[in-house]
């Protein structure tokens, strides 16, 4: 038996940050035994069983002896099973099987199966993306992630599928060209029945308050009677939202990558999320979380939606988790071994019945008693409804809209004015680092949504009357600014602070008011 010593590279993902791993591995006479150490997870602990099988039964020579494996750095959890490939190539090195030359300036991920196969694993893009940046040249991967990690532009990605042909290509008995990324255009990868705003009949205002949401990216919240049109209007905003550049479908799909959540033969996400979550969600689940944490729907919905529907349906303690990502744009989970930060940048849209019935305030119809009425809606704190920019009722739906001959407004109509008002905001905000309205500061607030003297009245009324509280007030300003940008206006004029006063319904109709009949 040859006895060496090996290493070869690997990677781990923590959070969202990828570190670099040197997998050692020593070879030599002894006590058949397999020895593992570097602070790992039961799953890469296992890759003992599956290395030594996988070895066997791929035809290649493993004699019995003494096997020890380091996972280097110690100090940095290595988790999953994409360390199996670059295990069991370090073996093969040390067996002399492999030069060690031939791995010099490679990453090696991948999971073995006990024949031998290379399984797809999840994060390759970042993995891939953060070996670049370190100045390695080339990645062998699974075949199955070959597309995915052919995303990053100047990498030589090698997709194998068996242990057998990973040896071969290392040892220079096989050619395998670099993978190519196939670009395919969002028109393609359209499937199933297309939603458009035109599906929607009447409803005017809801459309508008929509649009107003999505030029300038705020939280909207939308309140009706059942079968209204709010899930309806929520699941066709991404139609209107202004195409993803490449830069953001990249940052997007790296987090989707980490979950395991990327297409093999179509990596790259070129659509807006639109992430639909059931009220019985728990707090990990939205945020993210677990020993190691992975994102939760709050990033998935990066850069795209997040949709809750039936709102109050939903536990306050989950509610009341999203107001710091809605300020922040950004998740921060602390473990005793470090704190994990993920992307929040998402555009939350809430629906919600007025009652447990859904008929309040027409007394005709409602049977809800005060209390539960009163109930019902406490569970939607005043902070949490602080945070949502824009609230809309949706009324019931008349007949004569149903019936209607007039052609509805389509989402293309829609998203060609949205794009317009955004491409307003990005020129003003360039040097800034923002890109819509709704992530204005105080400071910026005082520099581009200056009022005049009669919005300056008009504001000061609103605000005595209505009870505003500090960040409602200026949360208004952003809409009105929106707005503005919605019609071309440079200034801010009382017609467009008093569409966005309108989209405070909410708080008149039913923030504090009395529920007696």
């Amino acid at each position: 038996m040859c006895v060496s010593f090996s290493t070869v590279l690997s990677a781990s993902v923590v959070g969202l940050k990828v570190e670099l791993v040197h997998v050692e591995a020593d070879v030599s006479n002894g006590l058949p035994a397999f020895h593992m150490v570097g602070y790992l997870s039961s799953e890469v602990r296992e890759a003992s069983e599956r290395v030594r099988t996988a070895i066997r039964n791929s035809g290649l020579v493993y004699p019995p002896g003494k096997t020890v494996i380091n996972l280097s750095p110690a100090t940095v959890k290595k988790k999953g099973a994409a360390f199996d490939l670059p295990i069991a190539v370090s073996i093969l090195i040390s067996l002399g099987q492999i030069r060690q030359q031939k791995v010099e300036n490679i990453l090696i991920v991948g999971e073995l199966g006990l024949d031998g196969r290379i399984l797809k694993v999840p994060a390759i893009l970042p993995i891939v993306s953060e070996a670049k940046e370190k100045g390695i040249t080339c990645c062998l991967i699974p075949r199955e992630n070959a597309q995915e990690g052919a995303l990053v532009e100047g990498m030589s990605v090698i997709g194998v599928e068996t242990l057998c042909e990973a040896a071969g290509y290392l040892n220079g008995r096989y050619t395998i060209e670099p993978t190519q990324y196939r670009r395919i255009d969002e028109e393609e990868t359209t499937d199933g029945e297309s939603l458009d705003y035109s599906d929607i009949c009447g409803q005017a205002a809801v459309k508008r308050a929509t649009e107003v949401a999505v030029a300038g990216g705020h939280n909207l919240l939308l309140v009706g009677p059942p079968g209204s049109g709010k899930s309806m209007t929520a699941k066709r905003i991404p139609t209107i939202f202004p195409p993803m550049t490449y830069e953001e479908s990249m940052e997007i799909t790296k987090v989707y990558s980490i979950r395991g959540m990327v297409d093999s033969e179509r990596p790259l996400i070129q659509k807006r999320p639109f992430r639909s979550v059931h009220h019985t969600a728990s707090k990990t689940a939205l945020v993210g979380g677990g020993i190691v944490p992975l994102p939760g729907e709050i990033s998935l919905a990066h850069e795209g939606v997040l949709f809750l529907d039936e709102l109050p349906e939903f536990s306050k303690n989950v509610l009341e988790v999203l107001r710091q990502p809605l300020e922040e744009r950004k998740i921060g989970i602390a473990r005793s071994h470090g704190i994990y930060q993920f992307p929040a940048n998402f555009m939350l849209v809430g629906a919600m019945n007025p009652c447990p019935c859904g008929c309040y305030p027409d007394r005709s119809r409602c049977v809800c008693t005060p209390g539960q009425i009163q109930h019902y809606m406490g569970k939607l704190s005043s902070p949490f409804l602080d945070r949502i920019d824009i609230c809309v009722e949706a009324p019931k739906v008349e007949y004569e809209a149903l019936r209607g001959k007039n052609r509805e407004e389509s989402s293309a109509a829609i998203r060609e004015r949205v794009c317009r008002a955004r491409d307003i905001q990005k020129s003003r905000y360039r040097e800034l680092g923002i890109s819509t309205n709704s992530m204005l500061g105080m400071r910026e607030l005082e520099k581009y949504c200056v009022l005049g003297k009669k919005e300056e009245e008009l504001m000061k009324q609103a605000f005595s009357r209505l009870g505003l509280t500090a960040r409602t007030y200026h949360k208004m300003l952003k809409v009105a600014r929106t707005i503005a940008d919605l019609e071309g206006a440079q200034q801010i004029g009382s017609e467009h602070l008093m569409e966005a006063l309108s989209y405070r319904s909410f708080d008149r109709t039913y923030g504090g008011q009395s529920y007696g009949v």
